[in-house]
């Protein structure tokens, strides 16, 4: 197993930890104290525990090596894993904003404890260095699926930023004689579940361009790099199209190029071969490149 895989399964295991530990204090904190907001949240980091299960398998399937039915490898399983975590943080916030919504209709509900604060402030904390961590060695590693378990963890600290707003609100109802704010407790919910339900949607619109085998666009600083590279090597008369897709945490590159038309098959099959070490050698994230020569034909 490749060191960044290693890297990558610890991290997710630190997430899963850590979100039991939370889920479990804020569900009980959310019991005690009365706060719906808590509850709400200790949901959404329960949502994270599937989520970082999820990512866990699929970092294990996407780093294998490609095989017969798979020539290109698995990479794209990070980004089907991707798809289902957003997908998992849609249906969490709407599940939460139908929780909160019907306390409007239910009873006044009773301001929460300050033992809720103190949770939600040590959440917040917890959540913004998970998400600082794994968004590092997402990046790092050009893992889709570490990058998403991320911003599962900052859509949590966020969704309890407007906890602790309303929990605060709630409180001052009753130490300041404001009835209204009463229901800032629910608000917040509210505001928790438009959160994680952008942050969901941004996720899987990311990840479903990937899976579509989107290209990186000419004007693309990796694109200008590689045909730099191509255009160095002797024997490369042209590039005619250079198609470089993400695959996962790595790129696979199409490339037509013309070389001399009296060249032979030999001869040309050195060029192409040479073009494709150069790349896999000199850029880590590309992990094939498929190569195709036409002939070069001077022009007047």
């Amino acid at each position: 197993m490749k060191h960044e895989t290693k890297t990558i399964i610890i991290a997710t295991w630190v997430g899963i930890i850590v979100n039991t530990l939370l889920a479990i204090i804020k569900a009980i904190g959310g019991v005690l104290s009365g706060s719906k907001a808590l509850l709400a949240d200790a949901l959404h980091s329960t949502s994270d525990i599937v989520g970082s299960i999820v990512i866990l398998f699929a970092v294990k399937i996407a780093h294998k090596p490609p095989d017969e039915e798979h020539p290109y490898g698995h990479g794209k399983a990070e980004n089907i894993a991707s798809i289902i975590v957003a997908l998992l943080l849609i249906v969490v916030g709407v599940e939460i904003s139908f929780y909160s919504i019907k306390i409007f209709f239910g009873d006044i509900p009773t301001p929460p404890g300050t033992i809720a604060l103190w949770i939600i402030i040590a959440s917040i904390l917890i959540k913004e260095a998970l998400f600082h961590y794994k968004h590092y060695l997402g990046k790092k590693y050009d893992s889709s699926a570490l990058i998403s378990e991320a911003w599962h963890h900052r859509s949590d600290s966020l969704s309890s930023l407007a906890a602790l707003l309303g929990i605060v609100a709630s409180i001052l109802s009753e130490k300041l004689h404001l009835p209204f704010l009463i229901y800032g407790d629910a608000i917040s919910g509210i505001i928790v579940s438009l959160i994680v339900v952008k942050v969901g949607y941004n996720l899987a619109k990311d990840s479903s361009l990937v899976i579509m085998e989107k290209v990186l666009t000419d004007d693309d600083e990796h694109v200008q790099a590689f045909k730099k590279t191509v255009m160095d090597i002797d024997g490369v008369k042209r590039i005619d199209t250079l198609y470089a897709r993400t695959h996962g945490s790595y790129l696979i590159i199409d490339i037509k190029l013309s070389v001399e038309s009296y060249l032979s098959i030999e001869e040309g099959h050195t060029i192409g071969k040479h073009v494709k070490d150069t790349l896999m050698n000199e850029y880590p994230q590309v992990e094939n490149v498929l190569v195709h020569l036409n002939p070069y034909h001077h022009t007047k």
